[in-house]
């Protein structure tokens, strides 16, 4: 069974191949939108960037919600950027619909927030940031805390439930880098763009045992 990149035409969906293919050995990596391609996956990667709400329209559009919601509670998954915000229960930034509702909690914008803060940082945020550990998880097997991730977003999330929010950056304000749910594991940083620290996280995604 191959590990599937799902494709929903926001992202540079080629260098999240890419990486998976650097570090996937001998195991197809396929891109694709189709549902029974993603339905017959070993392993999911949900990448994306731009608007969330182009992104959850296009899950509809592709007739491929369903099918997401079945791999989030059967498949390790690994959301990146958008694949992170779109786990939780809402966003301001889509108001006429319900995101994936895996992780409570809410993405907003940073300029509710750093408007108040510091007028010197500016927003999207954008390049490298530390990202620090909360607890222990496969994925982070062989990455320091605090390691540097590159970034690039002007909405972010933050978990409600503490025991989710497995690495956390700050930017003004602390925000969820990284969250964790049984099978899933979602990053607000792209680890495809972040160098060696990057690629072993996804080299730790294509060997979790969940």
């Amino acid at each position: 069974m191959p590990i599937v990149v799902v494709d929903l035409g926001t992202g540079n969906l080629r260098s999240v191949a890419k990486a998976v293919e650097h570090v996937a050995g001998k195991q197809k990596v396929v891109v694709s939108h189709l549902p029974e391609v993603i339905r017959s996956a070993e392993r999911v990667v949900l990448p994306g960037q731009g608007a969330i709400g182009t992104w959850m329209k296009q899950l509809e559009q592709e007739h491929i919600r369903e099918v997401i919601s079945e791999v989030l509670g059967s498949k390790p998954v690994l959301g990146i950027c958008l694949g992170l915000q779109a786990l939780f229960e809402s966003s301001t930034e889509y108001e006429e619909g319900t995101c994936l509702n895996r992780i409570p909690g809410k993405v907003e914008h940073f300029a509710r927030y750093l408007s108040d803060i510091d007028y010197h940082l500016t927003i999207p945020h954008m390049g490298w940031n530390n990202v620090n550990q909360s607890g222990e998880h496969p994925l982070w097997n062989g990455i320091n805390d605090a390691a540097r991730f590159y970034f690039v977003h002007s909405y972010f999330g933050r978990c409600e439930n503490p025991e989710q929010e497995v690495g956390s950056c700050d930017y003004g304000i602390s925000f969820t880098a990284a969250a964790a749910t049984d099978n899933i594991f979602a990053t607000q940083f792209h680890p495809e763009k972040s160098q060696h620290d990057g690629l072993k996280l996804i080299e730790n995604f294509v060997n979790w045992n969940v």
